[in-house]
C-alpha cells in the first residue's frame, strides 16, 4: 500500500474504491491495522469510553488525544492519521486553530470536528492554515446530551434536509471528508452522491464511499451494549491481523455493512 493522501482518498471516491478506517490508540494496533490493508487510523474521542471507562466522550481533552496521536503515528508509516478535536476544543477559530496545531504536531494528517454550518468559518480558517478538516454529522457523541441519548439521526424529512444543508456548507468551507453516523442509509447515498468529497460511514448503510470502525467493536471487545452497525470480525476468524484484513475485504467488496448493520 502506498501512502494514503487527501488526494488518494479522493481518487479511490472517484475510483468507487472503498475506504476502510478504523480507531486505533497505540503503535502496536497502529502497525497492525496498516498491515492489514486500512486506509486511515482515526484516534478517536471514543477512547474516553473504550480506555478511559467514562460513560460519553465529553471528558477527553486534547492532550489525551495527543498522546494517542503520537503513539499511532510511531507505529503508522503510510495510512492517513485522523486526530479527533474534543469537546470544546473548537469552540472558536483561534481555539480551533491552538487544539489542531497541537494534535499535527503529535503526527495528525488531518483533524475531525463535530457540527454543522456553524463550524464554517473555523473549517475555513483550518484549512488555510494548512490543516485538512474532516466533518462529522448525524449522531455527534459530543451532542449526546442534548440529543437525549445516542439516537437515530435525518429520521425524518426535516432532518434529513438539514443534514444534506451542513454537509453542502462544510464541503463548501473546505472540509476534504466528511463522516455521517447512525443516519438512514438512503440518506448517507444521497450526501454521498452530493459530495465531490469522500464520505464515510458508521451506520449509515452500504453506499457510503467507506467505512469506520471502533476497533473495540470490530474485534467484539464491546462488552454490554453492542451497536446495531458493528461486526465482531474476530469471531470467524483465527487473529486479529486476520479479522481487520476481513473488515478490510468486506469493506471493499460491499458485504459489510449489511441490512442488519443499516438503518431504513
Amino acid at each position: 500500500m502506498s501512502k494514503i493522501t487527501t488526494a488518494r482518498l479522493l481518487a479511490m471516491k472517484q475510483a468507487r474504491q472503498k475506504i476502510a478506517m478504523i480507531t486505533a490508540y497505540d503503535a502496536t494496533f497502529a502497525t497492525l491495522f496498516e498491515q492489514a490493508g486500512v486506509h486511515a487510523i482515526l484516534i478517536g474521542d471514543s477512547l474516553g469510553m473504550v480506555l478511559q471507562g467514562e460513560d460519553s466522550t465529553l471528558k477527553v481533552t486534547v492532550a489525551d488525544i495527543a498522546y494517542h496521536t503520537r503513539c499511532v503515528a510511531n507505529g503508522s508509516e503510510k495510512a492517513m492519521i485522523v486526530a479527533d478535536m474534543p469537546f470544546m476544543s473548537y469552540s472558536n477559530p483561534e481555539q480551533a486553530c491552538t487544539s489542531a496545531a497541537e494534535l499535527m504536531r503529535a503526527g495528525a494528517h488531518m483533524v475531525k470536528l463535530e457540527g454543522g454550518d456553524w463550524l464554517t468559518e473555523t473549517v475555513t480558517q483550518l484549512t488555510r492554515q494548512g490543516i485538512p478538516v474532516c466533518g462529522h454529522l448525524g449522531l455527534t457523541p459530543q451532542s449526546v446530551h442534548v440529543f437525549g441519548g445516542f439516537k437515530l439521526q435525518g429520521r425524518d424529512t426535516e432532518q434529513a434536509d438539514q443534514i444534506k444543508r451542513h454537509a453542502r456548507a462544510l464541503e463548501a468551507a473546505g472540509i476534504q471528508l466528511l463522516v455521517l453516523e447512525c443516519v438512514p442509509s438512503q440518506l448517507a447515498t444521497d450526501i454521498s452522491q452530493a459530495l465531490s468529497i469522500p464520505v464515510i460511514g458508521i451506520g449509515a448503510g452500504p453506499d457510503t464511499d467507506g467505512q469506520v470502525l471502533v476497533m473495540q467493536d470490530a474485534l467484539g471487545l464491546t462488552s454490554g451494549y453492542v451497536p446495531k452497525f458493528t461486526k465482531n470480525f474476530l469471531a470467524d476468524n483465527g487473529n486479529v491481523a486476520a479479522a481487520i484484513e476481513a473488515y478490510v475485504a468486506e469493506v471493499a467488496d460491499g458485504r459489510f455493512p449489511g441490512p442488519e448493520h443499516s438503518f431504513n
